[in-house]
C-alpha cells in the first residue's frame, strides 16, 4: 500500500519526481493553464492559478524545479504578451495554451446554450474564420516573444479539447448539431496552433484524444464541467481533466 505523505504519495498518483530534471520551468496561457475548473486556487484570486492544473502538477514532478506559474484565468494572446515579460530569462521550459479567448470561446458557447442550431453554426463559423485569419500572426507574436525572453527555453504548446462525444449519453441540453458545431471550432483551432508552434519551432501536444471517452456527454464525462456554478468553470477540465487530459499527454510527449 502506498503511504500517505511526501514522495511515496506522489508515486501512488502516477507524480513521483523524476531525478536530474531540474529546470526552470514557467507555465503560460489562459485558463486552461491556469486550471479554472480544478479547485485549490489558493490566494491566486481572479486568475484562478489551481494546484491541480498540469503546470503545478508537471512542477511537483520534477524534483528541483523552479516553477513560475503566470497562466490566468481569460487571458488572451495581447495577456500573454504580458505574462511573458514576468518570466526568468534562464526558462528551460515554458507552456502555453492561448487562443480561444481571443476567437470568443465564451460568446460561442452563449450563443449556442441560447439561440438556434443555425445561429450556432453561424457563430462557430465566424470564429473559425477568425482562426485561420488573424489568430496565426497573433500566436507568431505569442511564441517569438517566448523565444526571444528565453533563448534556451524548450517551448511547449498545448490545445484544447474537444468537449463533447457525439451522440452521446446526454438526454438533455445542447443539440447534437451545436456539439458537433463546437467540437468543429476547438479541431480548427487545434489545426491552426499545430501549424504555428511548428513554424516557430515549438513542441506541439495535442490533448483531444486524452480528453475522448471522458468529455461531456461520454460514458465517463469526467474530464470535463458542462455548465456549473461558478459560470467561468464551464467546459473547463476537472482536475482530473487536468491530470489525464492535460499532464499525462504532456509528460508522454516530453518526459
Amino acid at each position: 500500500m502506498c503511504a500517505a505523505l511526501g514522495v511515496a504519495l506522489l508515486a501512488c498518483l502516477g507524480l513521483a519526481g523524476t531525478a536530474g530534471a531540474a529546470t526552470s520551468y514557467v507555465a503560460l496561457g489562459d485558463s486552461y493553464s491556469s486550471g479554472v475548473g480544478a479547485g485549490d486556487y489558493g490566494s491566486s484570486g481572479a486568475c484562478k492559478r489551481s494546484a491541480n492544473a498540469y503546470g503545478q502538477l508537471y512542477a511537483n514532478a520534477h524534483s528541483g524545479t523552479t516553477f513560475t506559474f503566470l497562466a490566468c484565468s481569460g487571458a488572451k494572446t495581447g495577456d500573454v504578451l504580458t505574462q511573458i515579460g514576468s518570466m526568468p530569462s534562464n526558462a528551460g521550459l515554458v507552456t502555453v495554451t492561448v487562443g480561444g479567448n481571443d476567437a470568443g470561446f465564451t460568446d460561442v458557447i452563449t450563443t449556442c446554450t441560447l439561440n438556434s442550431d443555425q445561429t450556432c453554426v453561424d457563430r462557430v463559423n465566424t470564429a473559425k474564420a477568425y482562426v485561420q485569419n488573424t489568430l496565426p500572426g497573433l500566436l507568431d507574436k505569442v511564441y517569438a516573444a517566448v523565444k526571444a525572453k528565453a533563448p534556451s527555453a524548450k517551448l511547449v504548446v498545448l490545445s484544447y479539447p474537444r468537449f463533447y462525444t457525439v451522440p452521446g449519453s446526454c438526454s438533455v441540453g445542447l443539440s447534437d448539431t451545436k456539439r458537433s458545431a463546437i467540437n468543429s471550432g476547438a479541431d480548427t483551432i487545434a489545426g491552426v496552433i499545430s501549424a504555428r508552434a511548428s513554424a516557430a519551432g515549438a513542441q506541439f501536444v495535442d490533448v483531444r484524444s486524452a480528453f475522448d471517452g471522458h468529455n461531456i456527454c461520454s460514458s465517463a464525462g469526467d474530464y470535463l464541467h458542462s455548465l456549473t456554478w461558478p459560470v467561468d468553470e464551464s467546459y473547463h477540465p476537472t482536475a482530473a481533466g487536468q491530470r489525464g487530459g492535460y499532464y499525462s499527454p504532456l509528460t508522454s510527449a516530453i518526459g
